[in-house]
């Protein structure tokens, strides 16, 4: 079979779950080569043969850690290039968009981004993106180059399918040229004991109906063990942090439940979590136009209705 190279997403070797993900995607149309960027490949080996890893490269540089995106880019483009992969899989975050452009471009091949599903067609990668808030899906495949593709987070649900991988060292040679950023101070996030946006099961986001008072939406997510979102609305108005924003210019999640609460539905948010498996929306406005994406929706004031959700999840726990 022909080889799938996957970009780890890890953090000192702790494999994050969309990398899993993206192994069982990879299974679909070859044998996974996992690419571990930075110290961690040892460590890491167990989760990712566990997940279908038939081998493991690992890459240890200096310019990796001191520097931004651009040693990543160049790093997984020549350990990829030799292989000459079926396709080389991305997470699609922020700095995965940016990896994937920059090794697409090195390698003179295509790029396709936020991908929802993927598949083997007469030895071709087809594609599919959910595009135009969710109001079209587009199957995509590039004719030139292995694919480099970026897959949102919760594509699709990960399967074990045990390997025993090697892990082989690679000594890759990084130009001045991607040295010009460097990263001069990095601040640990300060743990809020909810899980990552992008990767979580579960989102709980509130907007403009908040009214600035993200308490019901913080306590609902709590306890449902959810991460937590916000619109663009909320964000501007100061209410949440940016990092927490969803939408076109935040970030794009794919859970398999988002609640939107006090959220009206413009097509900016939209176009940040219509991949979503089930919506529920609680807003007080009856036309609001997130209603059309809603499996479930709720007529009420935010205020009133989630915490006599949350009251009822907690008692049945």
């Amino acid at each position: 079979m022909s080889t799938v190279v996957v970009l780890v997403e890890h953090t000192d070797g702790q494999v994050a779950k969309p990398t899993l993900e993206l192994l069982t995607l990879a299974r679909r149309i070859g044998d996974p080569v996992a690419v571990v960027l930075g110290a961690g490949a040892e460590a890491a080996a167990p989760q990712l043969g566990e997940y279908g890893a038939t081998k493991i490269i690992s890459v240890v540089d200096p310019a990796l850690d001191e520097f931004l995106i651009a040693p990543k880019a160049a790093a997984l483009a020549e350990v990829a290039g030799p292989l000459q992969p079926a396709a080389i899989l991305i997470t699609s975050t922020l700095d995965g968009k940016e990896i994937a452009a920059r090794a697409a471009f090195k390698l003179g091949s295509g790029l396709i981004t936020d991908v929802v599903d993927l598949e083997l067609a007469d030895g071709e990668v087809i594609t599919t993106q959910s595009v135009f808030a969710g109001n079209w899906s587009v199957r995509a495949k590039v004719t030139h180059g292995a694919p480099v593709i970026t897959v949102k987070a919760n594509a699709t649900a990960p399967e074990a399918a045990p390997a025993q991988p090697a892990v082989e060292s690679a000594a890759v040679s990084i130009d001045d040229a991607a040295k010009r950023a460097r990263i001069v101070k990095t601040e640990e996030k300060q743990a809020s004991g909810r899980p990552e946006l992008t990767e979580a099961a579960i989102v709980v986001a509130g907007g403009r109906g908040t009214g600035g008072n993200f308490s019901p939406v913080e306590e609902l997510a709590d306890a449902l063990g959810a991460a937590v979102g916000a619109s663009r609305a909320a964000v501007d108005s100061g209410w949440y942090p940016h990092a927490y924003q969803v939408g076109q210019t935040g970030k794009t999640v794919s859970p398999q439940l988002y609640v939107a609460a006090g959220i009206s539905g413009a097509i900016q948010h939209r176009a940040g979590m219509q991949t979503s498996k089930s919506i529920l929306v609680v807003n007080k406005d009856p036309e609001a136009p997130i209603f059309a994406l809603a499996d479930l929706g709720i007529v009420g004031d935010l205020h009133t209705v989630l915490p006599a959700v949350t009251a009822e999840v907690n008692s049945r726990k």
